[in-house]
């Protein structure tokens, strides 16, 4: 690790570095990156940036505004553990090359922007997020999308659709099947040989320890086939918002290198569960926590108000923190989703949990269960924390909480409750309705709310609406 410019080049000339990757997340939530010799470099750099084509990243500059300059920051500064050779790597924030302003679409600068307009209010002076990521990981994955197909398959050793399979590239040629299969919703917590995973796993939670990154526990998740979850240490807003760039990368990347796939799509195997991102959130001040109190499950004022706030905003929050059309697969009812819009101190169901395992105050903090891993972390820890602070300011009540079985209760009790969207599209219209309160301080601008709607409809809502559905020809075909 380094922090000041100096220090870059110190730990170059310490680990013998000859390149440095320069990475920026794309309004997507995607790294894309650009290597260098470092003997390019000087302290200069960390001032001036280097240059890059705008109109080539997603959502970003038209063509007749293309120059952009990435701005590295020292602070970020880690050694990338992927590259054969010692390679530094460092994250950019994106300026504008004429006005020397930083770029209103660069998803870093929208986190930044979050945490120093929590500082103006006086409110809190740092905000702590600790998501739960989890994903699938993959022995094969093929897809297709052409005029005349429609296709995709999964696979992996662990598939209980795999208790018939006698030989194949999966189980080794001509090797009998063992079994040892899990069970649709029959991943949590497993040992082996059910959980195959757990060696790759501890390679994925070295990795991250390398480059700084306190995890906590990993473990197989509920779904057959591979489901996973490695959990971090909570972290302020910024800070998390890197790390979780760089555990996709480093999961990505140590699944790739035992020959399997990951990914972060909320719903990839249908009938089972899917792969939410669960975020705790928290707001001190001065080292001292602010959410504990004698209200509610333990829970102060303000932190009732808070999760008031993206209660009232939770379903244009979606549109940022499930962002995807596959989002909406993952929910509906019946899958541990949490579509229920209320709150609960246990219930698993609601989209507002307050975890109880500690009465410690620096353990008080909520769970927003809704977001998935396909987000762009920036933007859905930053318009989470814009939607408490509206709560907080406006002392918004968050209503009465949900803390009896879902399953036990009328469908005239559960009509009471407010839902999730049931699409992308819906959660789009949602925040085209409600989101003055992003606005706010200028932490979202209007242009990228305008681009990230655009972006969504054109390029992900419509072609889905486009195109035939497998599904559809079992349905259909010989009516």
């Amino acid at each position: 690790m380094a922090g000041t410019p100096k220090d870059f080049f110190d730990l170059a000339k310490q680990i013998g570095a000859e390149h440095v990757d320069l990475k920026f997340v794309d309004m997507l939530g995607t790294w894309q990156h650009c290597s260098y010799p470092i003997d390019t470099w000087d302290e200069k750099t960390f001032s001036e940036g280097v240059g890059f084509d705008g109109s080539s990243i997603r959502g970003w500059q038209a063509i007749n505004a293309s120059d952009m300059l990435a701005v590295p920051d020292s602070t970020t500064v880690r050694v990338d553990p992927f590259w054969a050779k010692p390679t530094l790597s460092v994250i950019a924030n994106i300026v504008d090359p004429i006005t020397k302003q930083e770029y209103t679409r660069d998803p870093r600068y929208i986190a930044r922007k979050g945490v120093a307009y929590l500082k103006s209010l006086g409110i809190a002076d740092t905000v702590f997020i600790g998501p739960e990521p989890e994903f699938f990981m993959f022995d094969d994955v093929r897809y297709k999308s052409s005029m005349n197909t429609q296709y995709y398959e999964v696979d992996s050793a662990e598939g209980a659709w795999n208790t018939a399979k006698s030989d194949g590239p999966l189980l080794g040629s001509k090797q009998p099947n063992l079994a040892s299969k899990i069970g649709v919703k029959g991943g949590y917590f497993p040992v082996s040989p059910l959980d195959t995973l757990g060696d790759i796993r501890a390679e994925m939670v070295s990795e991250m320890r390398k480059l700084g990154i306190i995890v906590e526990a990993h473990h197989h998740e509920v779904a057959t086939a591979g489901q996973c979850e490695i959990d971090m240490k909570f972290m302020d807003l910024l800070t998390m918002g890197d790390q979780m760039m760089w555990y996709k990368y480093v999961i990505r990347n140590v699944a790739r290198r035992h020959g399997k796939t990951v990914t972060f799509m909320p719903k990839p195997i249908f009938e089972d569960n899917g792969s939410g991102m669960h975020t705790h959130f928290s707001l001190w001040n001065k080292g001292q926590p602010l959410f504990a109190g004698n209200g509610y499950a333990g829970m102060s004022e303000m932190a009732l108000y808070a999760i008031g706030g993206v209660l009232k905003h939770a379903r244009s929050i979606l549109a940022f923190a499930a962002p995807t059309t596959n989002s909406y697969k993952r929910l509906v009812p019946g899958y541990e989703a949490p579509v229920n819009l209320a709150m609960s101190q246990r219930n698993r169901s609601a989209s507002v949990r307050i975890p109880m395992y500690s009465s410690n105050p620096k353990a008080k903090r909520f769970e927003f269960r809704c977001p998935d891993p396909s987000c762009n972390p920036y933007l859905t820890f930053s318009a989470i924390l814009m939607a408490a602070l509206d709560g907080i300011t406006n002392k918004i009540d968050p209503g009465e909480p949900l803390d009896r079985d879902i399953y036990e209760m009328s469908p005239e009790e559960l009509a009471q409750t407010r839902k999730t969207p049931g699409s992308l599209d819906e959660a789009l219209g949602e925040l085209e309705a409600d989101h003055d309160y992003l606005t706010k301080g200028d932490v979202f601008t209007q242009d990228l709310i305008e681009a990230w709607i655009g972006w969504k409809r054109e390029k992900e809502v419509d072609p889905m609406r486009l195109r035939p559905h497998p599904y559809e020809f079992s349905l259909y075909y010989d009516n």
